[in-house]
């Protein structure tokens, strides 16, 4: 036994904390510092509005007439779907397969025949 009568039998030491029961210790509050980091947030935010350009559109006449008939197009399309209810598109569909022809039906398939 001699040759443990050496050993430490305490808790392990960690360099730099101190004592353990101590905990952490909390950080004050520094209100400046939030001031400053304010400002320095808000000037950044002013400098990336002057330095953005203003936007430039760079389609013809042409694209744009275009891209404005698409929209009214799109428009239309949306207010025709918006305008029917559910029983009105089914009795549409209903008089659509109404017109088709025979050729179209699902034949008949016997096992007897």
């Amino acid at each position: 036994m001699s040759e443990y009568g050496t050993v430490q039998k305490s808790a392990l030491k960690i360099k730099g904390l101190g004592n353990i029961s101590a905990g952490k210790k909390k950080k004050k509050k520094d209100k400046e510092s939030k001031h400053r980091l304010e400002q320095v947030v808000t000037s950044q935010n002013e400098e990336e509005v002057k330095t953005k350009k203003a936007y430039v559109d760079k389609r013809t006449p042409a694209q744009m007439a275009f891209d404005k008939m698409q929209e009214k197009r799109q428009m239309e399309r949306i207010l025709n779907k918006a305008s029917k209810t559910h029983k009105h598109r089914v009795e549409d569909f209903n008089r659509h397969l109404d017109t088709l022809t025979e050729h179209y039906d699902i034949p008949k398939v016997s096992w007897t025949k």
